[in-house]
């Protein structure tokens, strides 16, 4: 019994690459964020820790400029974790997009594979009725033969 082609399997095809690409995209964009997020934890631990050197120093400061030099690095640690965060959170924005895309793409691939699978069912069903009609139509042959 030779299969019936399935009219959109070039489609199926490209949906299926399009779910791997988007995959892909994904995944790509889910390791952006984590490094992010890894980056901002770290630049966070760091300042907690000069903080903490700088309560335990702060006696020990000779003069009005090294405190100063202190507040300046503070302030522009505080300016870069506030744009760390902001990357983050665009980062997650885009990790969401595609995450979306993913989405719409699996749904679209599974449409068609299971308009496939339907097709697949349909036509084997139909197969075997012929088969069973032509087998009536032999069998009723040899009666007539016979007889």
């Amino acid at each position: 019994m030779a299969g019936k082609v399935f009219e959109l399997e070039q489609v199926l095809v490209y949906r299926r690459e399009m779910e791997k690409l988007r995959k892909q995209e994904f995944a790509v964009a889910k390791l952006g964020l984590d490094q992010a997020n890894h980056e901002l934890q770290r630049e966070e631990d760091i300042v907690v820790l000069l903080t903490q050197e700088f309560q335990r120093c702060q006696n020990n400061l000779g003069c009005i400029d090294d405190v100063r030099m202190y507040s300046h690095f503070f302030t522009r640690k505080r300016e870069e974790i506030k744009q760390h965060k902001g990357r983050v959170e665009h980062l997650d924005l885009v990790m969401n997009e595609k995450r979306s895309d993913l989405m719409d793409a699996s749904k679209d691939k599974k449409v068609l594979e299971s308009l496939k699978e339907k097709k697949t069912a349909e036509f084997k069903q139909e197969m075997a009725t012929k088969e069973r009609n032509f087998l009536d139509e032999i069998s009723i042959q040899k009666k007539v033969k016979s007889t």
